[in-house]
This record gives C-alpha cells, sequence and structure tokens, in this order.
C-alpha cells in the first residue's frame, strides 16, 4: 500500500489535481424535513405581502419568511397547482378546486367552488393549471377548462376530446395545447384554433411566449418554435445542441426577458432573450435535486424551484457568487491572486489555477501541496508563501527559492529593488534577486518571533505584530542582516490582531480599537473614526487589509464587510457596507483574504472555496414585517388564537400573550433578525435575534402597543410592526368591585365610628362606673372609717364602761366583802342587841336589789344581747341563774361572786353546779368558757 501510495501522490503532482465547480447565485434549500410535507412540489405562487405558496403532495404549503405551515385539503389529497388572486390563493387538486382565504386569527380556510357551485367534475380529474385573467380565473384538467368569474360566481367549461397539455397567459389573452388537435385561444367563453401543425400537434408545449417576431413555443423535447402569420419554424438558437440532450418539464419568463427553463433530470438552464445559455445550474452544483416540476419568479427576481425533492431558492440577481468545493479537494482559501487571465487561489490543501472567468475547473500546481499562507505579485513576478517555503509561480509551474519554513508575508524594501523581507515562523529572511532569478539570502540574525504582520515606519524601523506577544520595533543594519535594537510598544497586544498601512499610516487593530502609529513618540494613537467603524459590538477580527489599487481599506465585522475610502468632499473617510454575515460568509476568521478581480467585483476566500461580490450592483431591496398570528393562555395552559384585525381586551386571566411575525426576505446571504418592545412595560428595543416570535407572560392590565422591525443584513425593513392589545384589570379592581370596596371603607368607617362611639362611651360609661365605685369606695371606706371611728369611740365607750362597771364591780365585790366582815366581827360582840341594828343594816345592803339592777342595766350596754340569748338558749334558767351567768360573763371566780350574792362560796360552788345541769353540759366542759363562748 505505500507503495501505491507514492504512486499516487506522485501522479498528483504530476497532473495535477483537478477541482470542478463552479460561481453560481447563492441557493437557499428546503427540505421536506424543513417544511415538514411530502417531496413533490407542483406549482409556486407569490401573494402582494411576498408570502410563497406551493402546491404539494400533502396540500398547500404557505412559507412566510421565517417559517412553514401546511394546509392539507378537506380530502386530504394531492394539490397540483396553486395562483394567488387578490387576497385568496386558489388551488386545483384531485375533483376538486377552491380558494383559500385567511380569517380573523391568520389561518387558512378552504372554499370549494365544485363543491360550492354543485360542479360536476370527471372521474379521475385532476387540475393542474391555474391561471387569472382579470376577473376570471381559469382552472385546468387534462379534460376540461373551468372559467369562474370572480365577480358574479358563474361558471362557463370549455371540454376538449383530447387532452389539453397545458393552459398559458400571454399577453391578455389565453391559450392552451390539445394534443394532436394544436393550439388555441379562448375568446367569449369559446375555443378556437390558433394553429394546427404536424410540427407542434404531437409533441408537448412547455411554455408560450410573446416574442418580437411573433409566439415562442417551448416543447417539452424538441427545442424552441415561433409562430408568426400562420407559419411555425424552429427558432435557432446557440443552445440547440445542448436543449436537444434535455427534457424539460417547466419554464417560466422573467421580467428582464430572460427564461429559466427547468428540465426533467438536469436541474435547469437560464438563457437570455435571444436563446443563449447564460448558466446551468444542477444538482453538483448546489441544487437539492435535478427534477424541477414548477418553476416561479418572486417580487423581487428571485427564482422559486419546486422539486421532485424539497423546494430550492436562486438569488439570481444577486451581486454575489459563490464558488464550493463540495468535493472538499480545493480546501479553506487563505490567498488569492490574478496574474494575467488566470486565478490562482492558495488554500490549505496548495495552490490551484484556472483561467479566470471560465468554467474551467481548477487544478493543482505540482509541488505545492500543504497550507499556503500568501500569494504576492510584485515586480511581474508570483510569490507563494507556503508552509514549506517560498515559491515562484510561472503559469501552472511552481519552483522553490527558499526552504525556510512559514513564509507569512513578504514587503518591498524602499530603494532596494533587489531585496524583498519575508516574515516568516522564526523571523524575518531576505530575498535577493541575482541575474534576474530570486533566491534566498540571509535570515535576520536578533530576532526570532514569528512574524506574520510587519510594516515600515522607516527605511531601516520595521514593525512587527505578534497576537500572543505584542507589537514590536527592529532596528535593522542597512544590508539588512542583524537587528540592532528592537523594543517592545506599550500598545496591547490582542488575538487576531493585524497591522497594516494605509494612507501613510501604520495602523493597528485589534478587539478595543483602531490605533495610528505615531513615529515620533513610538506610540499608538486611537482612530475614533476607523474604531467605530470596525471595533465595537460587531467586533469579529482586527484583520485590516489595504487594497493598493481602489486606495481602499477593508475589513470584517459580524453582519457585514466593510471597506472605506478618502472621501471626495472632506477628509474623513467614506464607509460602505456589503451586506453578508459572517456565518454566510464562512470565511476563517483572522485570516481574512480578498481580492480585486476588476474595479466593481471582489473575491472573498473562505473555508468553502470563495465568494465574489459585485460592489456597484449591491441594491437593497424593500421587504415588509407582518404579524402572523397572536394567542393567549388558556386556563389549561394551551393558546388560542386571537382576533388580531383590530386590538383586544383580554381577560386578567389571560395574561400571558404570544405573537408570532416575519419579513418575508429571501436573500440567503443576508440573515433576517428581529427587534421587540412592547410599550406600557418594556420600553427598550430588545437585542436582534434570528427568533421570529416572542411570548410575555403574566402581564399586569394595562394598555399595550408591540412594536416590532426586522433588519436583514444591514437592510432594514420598509415598516415597524405595531399592534395595540389591553389586558383587562383583574375583577377585585374593577370598577363594580371599587363600588363595592367603597361601600365595604364606608361601612367599614361607620361601623368604626360606631364601635368606636360605642368604645368610647363605654369606656366613658366605665370610667363613670370606675369614678362612681370608687367614690362608693371612697364613701365606704370613709363609711367604714367612720364606723371604725364609731366602733373605736364605742368600744372606748364600751371599754370605760367595761372599766367603769369592773370598777364598781370590784366596789361591789369590795363593799359587799367589807360589810360581811364588819358583819362577821359585829357577830362576834358581846353586846349583840346594840350591834344588831346595824347587822340589819348591813344585811339590807347586802340583800338590795338596786345594786342589781344598776349592775344589770351597765352589763347590758356592754353586752345586751347576752342575758338574751342565755334565755333564748336555757329557757329554764332563773333571774338569779342570769345573774351568775352574767358575774361568769365578766370572768369572775366563785370567791368574788360569792359576796356579791352574799351566800358563801360553797353556795357559789353548788349555784353553779345547779347552772351546769340546767344548761345541760357535760362533766369535763368548763361552765365559764361556755358562758365566754356565748
Amino acid at each position: 500500500m505505500g507503495v501505491i501510495n507514492k504512486i499516487l501522490c506522485f501522479l498528483l503532482c504530476l497532473f495535477g489535481l483537478t477541482v470542478h465547480g463552479q460561481e453560481i447565485p447563492p441557493i437557499q434549500i428546503f427540505t421536506p424535513q424543513d417544511y415538514a410535507a411530502e417531496d413533490q412540489n407542483w406549482s409556486i405562487s407569490q401573494t402582494k405581502n411576498s408570502f410563497i405558496y406551493i402546491a404539494n403532495n400533502a396540500g398547500l404549503l404557505e412559507y412566510n419568511g421565517a417559517s412553514w405551515e401546511l394546509y392539507r385539503s378537506p380530502n386530504d389529497d394531492i394539490l397540483r397547482s396553486v395562483k394567488s388572486v387578490g387576497d385568496r390563493i386558489y388551488t386545483g387538486g384531485y375533483m376538486d378546486f377552491g380558494y383559500w382565504n385567511k380569517n380573523q386569527y391568520g389561518t387558512l380556510v378552504y372554499t370549494s367552488l365544485t363543491k360550492q357551485n354543485n360542479i360536476s367534475v370527471k372521474e379521475d380529474e385532476e387540475f393542474w393549471g391555474i391561471i387569472n385573467l382579470e376577473d376570471y380565473v381559469l382552472f385546468q384538467s387534462f379534460e376540461r377548462i373551468y372559467i369562474y368569474n370572480i365577480t358574479d360566481k358563474s361558471f362557463e367549461i370549455v371540454d376538449s376530446k383530447t387532452r389539453i397539455n397545458k393552459i398559458f397567459e400571454v399577453n391578455g389573452a389565453v391559450y392552451f395545447q390539445k394534443i394532436e388537435d394544436g393550439i388555441f385561444k379562448i375568446e367569449n367563453g369559446k375555443s378556437q384554433l390558433v394553429v394546427s401543425s404536424p410540427k407542434i400537434n404531437n409533441v408537448e408545449l412547455v411554455n408560450i411566449c410573446q416574442l418580437e417576431n411573433g409566439l415562442m413555443l417551448q416543447t417539452k423535447d424538441n427545442g424552441f418554435y415561433i409562430y408568426n402569420n400562420g407559419v411555425i419554424s424552429q427558432w435557432q438558437i446557440t443552445t440547440d445542441d445542448i436543449l436537444s440532450g434535455y427534457s424539460l418539464y417547466s419554464s417560466v419568463r422573467l421580467k428582464d426577458g430572460n427564461f429559466v427553463l427547468g428540465t426533467i433530470s438536469n436541474g435547469i438552464l437560464v438563457l437570455d432573450k435571444d436563446g443563449d445559455l447564460l448558466q446551468k445550474i444542477d444538482q453538483k452544483d448546489g441544487l437539492s435535486n435535478n427534477t424541477v416540476l414548477s418553476i416561479d419568479e418572486d417580487n423581487n427576481g428571485n427564482i422559486w424551484l419546486g422539486l421532485d425533492n424539497g423546494v430550492n431558492v436562486i438569488n439570481l440577481d444577486s451581486p454575489y457568487r459563490v464558488y464550493k468545493d463540495k468535493q472538499g479537494a480545493l480546501g479553506t482559501v487563505y490567498t488569492s491572486e490574478k496574474v494575467d487571465d488566470h486565478l490562482y487561489l492558495g488554500t490549505n490543501q496548495g495552490l490551484f489555477y484556472k483561467k479566470l472567468n471560465s468554467d474551467d475547473r481548477f487544478e493543482l500546481i505540482g509541488g505545492t501541496q500543504g497550507q499556503v499562507w500568501t500569494l504576492d505579485f510584485k515586480n511581474g513576478t508570483l510569490f507563494c508563501g507556503h508552509d514549506q517555503g517560498t515559491f515562484i509561480i510561472e503559469q501552472n509551474r511552481a519552483t522553490k527559492i527558499s526552504s525556510i519554513r512559514g513564509t507569512w508575508i513578504l514587503k518591498s524594501i524602499e530603494n532596494r529593488t533587489d531585496l524583498l523581507l519575508q516574515g516568516t515562523y522564526k523571523g524575518l529572511n531576505v530575498l535577493e534577486l541575482v541575474n534576474g532569478q530570486w533566491r534566498y539570502r540571509n535570515k535576520i540574525e536578533g530576532f526570532d518571533i514569528s512574524s506574520r504582520f510587519i510594516e515600515f515606519s522607516g527605511l531601516n524601523e520595521v514593525l512587527v505584530n505578534h497576537e500572543y506577544k505584542g507589537v514590536y520595533k527592529l532596528t535593522i543594519d542597512n544590508d539588512f542582516r542583524r537587528v540592532l535594537d528592537y523594543k517592545k510598544l506599550s500598545i496591547e497586544h490582542g488575538i487576531k490582531s493585524s497591522l497594516t498601512e494605509y494612507n501613510d499610516s501604520i495602523l493597528y487593530c485589534y478587539r478595543e480599537g483602531v490605533f495610528s502609529f505615531n513615529k515620533d513618540s513610538d506610540t499608538f494613537i486611537k482612530d475614533s473614526i476607523l474604531s467605530d467603524l470596525f471595533t465595537g459590538d460587531q467586533y469579529l477580527s482586527g484583520k485590516l487589509i489595504y487594497e493598493e489599487e481602489h486606495n481602499r481599506l477593508w475589513g470584517f465585522t459580524k453582519d457585514k464587510i466593510l471597506y472605506v475610502e478618502p472621501g471626495i468632499l472632506s477628509n474623513e473617510p467614506e464607509a460602505n457596507i456589503i451586506e453578508i454575515s459572517e456565518d454566510m460568509r464562512k470565511i476563517k476568521t483572522g485570516f481574512e483574504n480578498i481580492l480585486p478581480i476588476s474595479d466593481e467585483e471582489y473575491l472573498f476566500g473562505n473555508k468553502e472555496g470563495y465568494i465574489t461580490v459585485n460592489i456597484n450592483t449591491q441594491r437593497p431591496e424593500s421587504f415588509n414585517i407582518y404579524l402572523n398570528g397572536a394567542s393567549y393562555t388558556s386556563l389549561h395552559n394551551e393558546f388560542d388564537p386571537i382576533d388580531y384585525s383590530e386590538p383586544i381586551n383580554l381577560e386578567n386571566k389571560y395574561n400571558s400573550v404570544h405573537f408570532s411575525y416575519s419579513a418575508p426576505y429571501y436573500n440567503k446571504l443576508s440573515i433576517t433578525k428581529y427587534q421587540y418592545k412592547l410599550v406600557g412595560i418594556y420600553d427598550d428595543w430588545s437585542d436582534w435575534s434570528t427568533d421570529s416570535e416572542v411570548l410575555f407572560e403574566n402581564l399586569p392590565h394595562g394598555d399595550y402597543e408591540l412594536k416590532v422591525r426586522a433588519k436583514a443584513g444591514t437592510v432594514s425593513a420598509a415598516n415597524t410592526l405595531s399592534y395595540s392589545f389591553s389586558i383587562d384589570k383583574p375583577w377585585y379592581l374593577k370598577p363594580i368591585a371599587i363600588i363595592a370596596y367603597v361601600l365595604v371603607f364606608l361601612l367599614f368607617v361607620f361601623l368604626v365610628q360606631f364601635f368606636n362611639k360605642r368604645y368610647y362611651k363605654r369606656q366613658q360609661q366605665r370610667v363613670i362606673e370606675k369614678k362612681e365605685r370608687e367614690l362608693e369606695l371612697e364613701q365606704l371606706e370613709n363609711q367604714r372609717q367612720l364606723m371604725e371611728f364609731k366602733n373605736q369611740n364605742l368600744q372606748l365607750d364600751i371599754d370605760n364602761k367595761n372599766r367603769e362597771l369592773g370598777t364598781a364591780t370590784m366596789n361591789l365585790v369590795k363593799r359587799n366583802e367589807l360589810l360581811n366582815n364588819i358583819k362577821e366581827k359585829l357577830s362576834k360582840s358581846k353586846s349583840l342587841d346594840e350591834v344588831r341594828g346595824v347587822i340589819k343594816m348591813i344585811n339590807s345592803s347586802l340583800n338590795n336589789t338596786s345594786d342589781w339592777k344598776l349592775f344589770e342595766e351597765a352589763f347590758n350596754n356592754v353586752d345586751k344581747d347576752f342575758m338574751r340569748k342565755v334565755k333564748s338558749l336555757h329557757p329554764s334558767i332563773t333571774s338569779n341563774d342570769l345573774r351568775l351567768c352574767a358575774y361568769l360573763r365578766l370572768n369572775l371566780s366563785s370567791k368574788e361572786i360569792a359576796p356579791l350574792l352574799n351566800i358563801s362560796h360553797k353556795s357559789v360552788e353548788v349555784k353553779r353546779y345547779r347552772l351546769r345541769k340546767k344548761m345541760g353540759l357535760d362533766h369535763e366542759q368548763s361552765l365559764t368558757n361556755y358562758i365566754l363562748e356565748l
């Protein structure tokens, strides 16, 4: 295997590698998976708002520029034809034709004209063609033509015994072909024979067009004919040989007079109005299928192809042309150059060339396999800077003149036409012209840093930029053999930065801006004008390219390519824009490259080949943005459609709203982006996004206005979409609720006041009652104190009386004792008769009841209830017993009582005993204690 590989490599080097391809307009591809329907697409039509409608095997397809929608026919059958007329989309299918209208929700609704008018179609009849002429719409099947009057809704039918192949509208007239019979014309609802000829009777016509010299008849397999003044003749054109090998199926004449022919198995042919071939595009050039069932030119000159497997859009009028290496043999283009009439491409696979402006294949130049970094045409010589060294290119031959690896760049040296300065992986080298031949001379010693970007700032002064290390200034000796001195400049290093010379200034560009080198101070000064153009939010790469031929400075941002040139009337540079985004141009960031092919045409190498653009034919296409649908979330989190034909007021519970919109702009290389704001809550514009829908959730009540604007590349939509809606207040904020709140509030205020009054009244009453209680208590206290005072006084009286009673009693006792003592002594006297009278007086005094009465009265004053209580408890006791009880109450002993009763001590004891018995006291119970406790 090793030997075989070596042989193959040798053959490739010897004969060159061939790469097939051609420069074609941008093609946008939609697969069945993209539009979610079936493969075949039989007819295409565009509405006045630029929406695209396609008759597909699965039904009617709608494309609004952002998304696809499939509307299945009521019978779920194949649609064969479609035509936009006013606000209606007419379609024809299997045994049915009718029209679609959008309802208030933006959804298409179908009306069957055959059923509405009770039209009896033939069995298995299919409607393959629809044309519109004034107030009429014509539906063509293989057997009939149905003429529908839009105004009075009447029908006329043109029958045919032979097959009607197709129907055509030519300059306000309706033509159709009957196989075997010829070409007919409809006049006043009737078919009139135009021409019958063996040349065309049994061949299928694909199209009929009006030319200056008559009707042009395009046939499926037999070329083109001209019919004029009753004569049919072959239209002799340069493409007859090509057409003879193709079978046509579809055709359209463009607004500029050119033709696009769709074939059954060979893609499309683009012919000019004279029949010369402009371009042939098939599957290997980018189409998704070679069978072209239908063709339509849209409002902006784009060509829509309904294929046997998918839908393609060709930007035929685009200023861009794309060369795509589908095989991958070419690789990523890093550099390009034009020499004489040849185009050279330096890629990561090698150096390729072909004849300029031809459909020739690119061929690999032998010996250049590998990474090519630069191509530079200097002094009549094409230099190729390569990973493996440096080559000189002469047509298709490469001669290596240096094996020093990694040639990034070559620079001319002022006043030294025999020398060239090289920037390489390992510093700087010098090439020398000796006897008319370039050769490697020397490495410049003293600097070994990779030198991808170099610029002269003086005769022997060079600036070198290294993306990871920064910018260096080198001073080189006069013979360019060694670096005398170098220093790193103060400017910050930047990834994907670059150095370039423009208008006698050296510019350094990285993320933070564009800076101009000041040679006097060895510093970089920011250029605000260029910085605003090439950096900022749109910054992608610091690679700036100076195009000396037209004095233009090129830069690359996210959404566009910019070039500036000196102003005509001012010193400020004028900026020009090429609207092609990073995603579409597919250029390797940091290795952008450009080649002027002519004064207006430029080539940009990319990862798949290259793109060319004619900067003088760029024209912004006008487009609008449309609201396609609106919906709100229901209680079950499902979206219900909104009638967006007028402003709507939504209930508060439906406060999540979804909108979909689109801008039908069909330029493949310009990405359509949208920006919105919701006035009333989000008053600032959102960031640009490719999303063509927005959902606002949980919006508060209020009035809102949705505003949406669109741009495609740098081209803005002609209008700003606006839709107003409102979210109703919640039930608890509605007027009736507010009235209820007011009433409740007033009731609350009334109740608060009522209860406050009652509370304060009660509080006042409590205070009054408290005061009254306090007064009452105070009175009671006063009364208590008064009573206490009285009691104290009474007690004092009682105590005084008790003292008096005690004193009187004791005095009485002592008196009686004294009297008894006297009596006793007198009784012992010898002269009894002399003292008898005295003794009688003494006895009378001792037995005097008045003393008892006084005592009893005094005792009752002190203890008035005692006598009554004793009498009530013991009714049997006598007054003498009460007298004894009184004395016992005073806690007098028997000895003290005896004199009071004028009896002996023993007699007192006897009385006590008897009293105990009357009172029924137990033996162990004390009589005195009992009396005291009563």
